[in-house]
């Protein structure tokens, strides 16, 4: 036996062993840190811990203001009591509260899932997302506590935690939110004060983790949870920091237009967080006290849908503020027209698109110094266009739809040519949480469908025209209701305009609109309105809808989207 036998049969047993043996967990890399959002309030409040976080007028009339040191403390303190009590899956049913942006932080940081639902679902709806969810705590604004009903039918031993939405943090009246904040801070403090050292910000396990479930609006069908990751929801709202300038010309005041539950805000209660900005809540959309706000308060931003900005800029307080604001505008697609009127006001939209399947926005239209050379109506209509992927995404497609299953062609870039928008990148959402085959479709062939149908144009912007099912095809020709949307809100006394398809004997199908009309405006009938679009606006002939119904409201979704489906039963029995 040669005298490398015995330590070639030693290697032999070695590698045995190894194969056998679990392999030890890497070492973590120095110049990699797993990405969670949960860090920015952790980090903001050792940047500059006495900078304004938050201001609120709360439901019992006080001011509340916070600093980020103190706003820092009741996330710690929310946070102890969740984790001590090994509540991990937390519901959040409130408006745009202080406690809304606190359970944000604090249900990630003691280790939970975020599972925030809209306040104006059904309560068979609410309760069908809180049990899907399977949450085992839900933390409820008072005023809508007894939307939960139905779901303590069938799961009474859920806990609640009931937000008065007071000034009063402690004692009588403070309510159990703010008590289960004070408890929290006294377990940290007989624990050795640890603060966020004992909590998950910046140590956690895995970045593509789940951190929230937000539900799409189910105006059709069942809402579907769409899963948030850690790294997704940071990209996000690293994005929406750059494209909405949040950190450009001094600290922003973020006005909460937007409900925090659609999309988690669209992840801007941590891009704001991010930047040190202050945290203006808002109970509900009041336009008086909105525009007393921005006049007041030195507003610098707010997220607002289409239809709120419309009636935002029709009120009667409305007036041109001296100072810009930055508008970040989504959930359905503006108009040109909508977008001069804010401009006017010094209200500057900033046109993203996106869904609540890529964290709420994922593109935006870029404004380009030569537009500005250009004819005010040609320059808000390219404002109007949905335009490039965001900085931490990809470029989006515009595909073929006449295609086989998983085959993508993209249509030429000719500004005519109509496909559907498919969206890639790292602010994609991995799909629906417990639904393999809605999260199959998805991403059928690779990348998520949107189900819009746009152009795109020759600099490769997108412009969407319609949804696929709410695209109007009349003798052959494509009529698209936004489009003729757009055109009638440029009527003078008409404030908001929604069109659907009614079968035609002849055409096969044609549009008709449902108007409504501003307050103070001229007296209308539909038939002026048909007469006004044949002659005097840019609608072509075809186009030009035999039927106008005015109307005192639209119906729309809780996300200020006209529901096109409510308008198709209404032609029906029309």
């Amino acid at each position: 036996m040669s005298s490398s036998a015995p330590a070639a049969a030693a290697a032999r047993v070695r590698s045995v062993l190894n194969h056998l043996s679990p392999p030890a967990a890497p070492s973590p890399l120095p110049h990699i840190h797993q990405l969670s959002p949960t860090f920015f309030l952790e980090r903001a409040a050792q940047v500059e811990p006495d900078a304004l976080a938050v201001m609120h007028n709360t439901a019992d009339g006080s001011i509340i203001r916070r600093t980020y040191r103190e706003l820092s403390s009741r996330v710690i303190g929310l946070a102890n009591y969740l984790k001590a009590r090994g509540l991990v899956r937390v519901g959040i049913l409130a408006p745009s509260t202080p406690a809304f942006l606190e359970s944000i932080y604090a249900i990630v940081a003691a280790g939970g899932v975020i599972v925030p639902v809209n306040y104006r679902l059904k309560e068979d709806d609410i309760a069908y997302i809180f049990d899907y969810a399977d949450v085992d705590c839900i933390i409820v604004d008072k005023e809508f506590e007894g939307l939960l009903v139905e779901y303590i039918k069938t799961h009474p031993s859920t806990p609640l935690i009931i937000d008065f939405d007071t000034s009063k943090t402690d004692g009588p009246g403070c309510g159990p939110f703010n008590e289960a904040v004070r408890q929290g801070q006294a377990h940290d403090r007989a624990h050795g004060s640890q603060g966020w050292a004992t909590l998950k910000s910046k140590t956690i396990d895995n970045e593509n983790d789940m951190l929230a479930i937000p539900f799409t609006s189910g105006t059709t069908s069942r809402p579907k949870g769409v899963v948030y990751t850690h790294r997704g929801a940071y990209l996000a709202a690293l994005a929406n920091i750059v494209e909405s300038g949040l950190n450009v010309g001094g600290r922003c005041k973020f006005l909460w237009t937007l409900p925090m539950f659609h999309a988690m805000g669209w992840t801007f209660p941590w891009s704001v967080v991010a930047v040190r900005g202050v945290n203006v809540c808002l109970r509900k959309i009041d336009y008086p006290l909105i525009w007393k706000l921005l006049k007041d308060e030195g507003i610098t931003h707010f997220n607002a849908a289409p239809t709120v900005n419309t009636l935002l800029v029709s009120a009667k307080e409305a007036e041109r503020l001296p100072n810009p604001v930055q508008v970040t505008v989504a959930a359905s697609p503006p108009s040109g027209h909508l977008f001069e009127k804010m401009t006017s006001l010094n209200l500057m939209p900033v046109h993203v698109y996106g869904m609540t399947e890529t964290y709420g926005p994922i593109t935006k239209c870029y404004h380009l110094p030569d537009w500005d050379k250009l004819p005010a109506q040609d320059k808000y209509a390219k404002m109007a266009r949905q335009g490039h992927g965001f900085i931490t995404s990809l470029p989006i497609r515009v595909i073929k739809t006449d295609q086989p299953p998983g085959v993508y062609v993209d249509v030429a870039r000719d500004g005519r040519e109509i496909g559907e928008i498919v969206f890639f990148g790292n602010i994609c959402s991995p799909g629906y949480y417990k639904d393999a085959e809605a999260t199959r479709k998805l991403f059928a062939g690779g990348g998520l469908h949107s189900g819009d149908l746009a152009v795109l144009h020759p600099d490769g912007s997108a412009q969407i025209v319609d949804r696929a099912k709410d695209i109007i095809i009349s003798g052959g020709e494509n009529i698209s209701s936004i489009a003729l949307e757009s055109m009638l809100v440029q009527h003078p006394d008409i404030l908001e305009a929604g069109v659907v398809a009614v079968p035609d004997s002849q055409w096969g199908e044609r549009p008709k609109a449902y108007i409504t009309l501003k307050d103070g405006g001229k007296p209308l009938v539909g038939t002026g309105v048909i007469e006004w679009a044949k002659n005097h606006s840019s609608i072509s002939k075809f186009m030009v809808p035999r039927e106008v119904v005015i109307v005192a409201e639209l119906p729309k979704t809780s996300t200020g989207k006209i529901k096109k489906n409510v308008l198709r039963e209404w032609a029906q029995w029309v």
